[in-house]
């Protein structure tokens, strides 16, 4: 078994925000690969006083640790019982109840002798590469659903994530129950050769630059690994900004993570 794992900061004046971890061999002979993208707040307000590092390290600790000593319970009730633990931890001290209290993207991927289980909430990806080299994106895009006009607008955002409303969008914060809006799901082990989990910066590669499919995608992280691929990406996002190209308007450098693993 190879695992590979990257992350860089968007910024090196600033704190990475996303968090990786695999936990290997895990009973059954398999493992556990996460991944976060702790959601950057406007203004950095976030009406907590430990902030979205904390709350990614918090969470993502938990999420590795459950996922493989708890073989027994579903991917969408170990992220619930992940956001409770998380919350329980500073709810005394922080105001939960606010629209961008630390929250994250969330890719858990679980494997066994017999299956592959997947959990993927808000915008990071997982690829799965099938023996013959095929490879299947897993994505949640009820982000990507909404209108470019809303996500201009600071206030029709915060009321749209995590609302339970018509086009709304989910991450993982301070309430158990987004859980069952993440897109889950098992696949034999023997269809799955590979697997890949990248947050959205890293991801820019293909759904943003559109240097490459999925499919060339994951063989940049197979033949190059994963720093290759963000290395890639960082060259994108200069030669982007040299050109006034809108695409990195928002956010030049975004914190970028990468983890592939071969079965």
């Amino acid at each position: 078994m190879r695992i590979d794992l990257s992350s860089a900061p968007g910024d090196p004046e600033r704190p990475n925000e996303d968090w990786l971890s695999a936990s290997v061999p895990a009973p059954g002979g398999g493992g556990v690969l996460v991944a976060l993208d702790g959601v950057t707040p406007p203004g950095g307000d976030v009406g907590c006083a430990h902030g979205v590092p904390w709350f990614a390290a918090r969470l993502g600790g938990r999420l590795t640790e459950l996922s493989g000593s708890r073989r027994d319970m579903p991917l969408d009730g170990i992220l619930a019982e992940a956001i409770r633990v998380t919350a329980d931890a500073h709810r005394e001290t922080c105001d939960l109840s606010h629209v961008r209290t630390p929250q994250a993207t969330v890719v858990v991927v679980r494997w066994d002798a017999e299956y592959v289980e997947h959990l993927v909430l808000s915008d990071s990806v997982l690829l799965l590469r099938a023996p013959d080299g095929g490879v299947t994106a897993v994505l949640d895009d009820r982000l990507d659903r909404v209108p470019a006009e809303v996500l201009r607008s600071v206030a029709d955002t915060d009321a749209l994530r995590n609302s339970g409303a018509q086009g709304a969008f989910y991450t993982a914060a301070a309430d158990p129950a987004v859980a069952a809006r993440a897109v889950t799901g098992r696949t034999p082990r023997a269809r799955v050769a590979a697997l890949a989990a990248l947050t959205d910066g890293a991801s820019r590669w293909t759904d943003t630059f559109g240097a490459g499919d999925w499919a060339a995608c994951m063989a940049v992280l197979r033949e190059e690994g994963a720093g290759a691929l963000i290395d890639r990406v960082r060259a994108l996002e200069r030669a982007a900004a040299r050109a006034g190209d809108g695409r990195v308007r928002s956010k030049r450098h975004d914190d970028a993570s990468a983890a592939y693993a071969e079965l």
